[in-house]
């Protein structure tokens, strides 16, 4: 990956500069995240961006260079790669917005300005175009032609939720120590557990869920 350039990340409002090799370290961890998370992830539009802009580069590289050079077979098969990548991160986020449209609009509204973005731009619009048209479709379709009581709907109540208590492999980056993997119940009692570096564990999602935003640790 010598054809990435440096990118500017900014975290806790300091710009950190990543090296290439982290560039795309980064967007194949948010892909696997976003891939076995239950529900919708913080939006890497950022991340996205420059990923496309570096492999326009790289792209331009390639029609410099001198034909037959061995060089540029390899690069075409790392530019299919990243574009695999890039592609099946943002399908499988489309995935979650269609199937949770009602829940991701409620959590991003829900959202503090502190907060990173839950969706990009375009991924907002496209949620609340869809929401909008599904709930028309519905109601033309189904809601007409039933008695005038049971015609309101509450589309928060009746809408799919992720299954949060669904059960993930991860990998720990941060030592986290008095994880609550389980509650209290008249059966049992809690379960804390403190996560190692480098340790590979399969445990519901919910737990940490928190971790898995933070980088704390990550799903695979």
């Amino acid at each position: 990956m010598a054809d990435l350039d440096s990118f500017q990340d900014e975290s806790d409002e300091e710009m950190e500069a990543m090296t290439p090799a982290e560039v795309l370290e980064k967007m194949e961890e948010a892909w696997l995240n976003e891939k076995f998370a239950p529900e919708l992830l913080d939006s890497k539009t950022e991340l996205v961006e420059c990923m496309l802009e570096q492999l326009k580069e790289m792209e331009e590289n390639i029609k410099r260079a001198k034909k037959g050079d061995f060089k540029v077979s390899i690069h075409r098969l790392e530019i299919d790669r990243i574009r695999y990548i890039l592609s099946s991160y943002l399908r499988r986020r489309l995935e979650k917005i269609e199937k949770f449209t009602v829940h991701t609009l409620e959590a991003e509204k829900d959202r503090s300005s502190d907060d990173n973005a839950l969706m990009s731009p375009a991924e907002f619009k496209f949620a609340s175009e869809y929401a909008q048209n599904m709930e028309s479709h519905f109601k033309k379709i189904v809601l007409r032609h039933l008695p005038d009581n049971l015609q309101a709907m509450d589309p928060t109540e009746t809408a799919p939720r992720p299954n949060l208590d669904s059960y993930v492999f991860l990998r720990v980056n941060e030592k986290t120590d008095g994880v609550l993997v389980e509650e209290e119940t008249l059966e049992a009692g809690e379960e804390i557990i403190d996560l190692e570096v480098a340790d590979q564990h399969l445990m519901r999602y919910k737990p940490v869920a928190s971790l898995v935003t933070s980088g704390a640790v990550s799903l695979i």
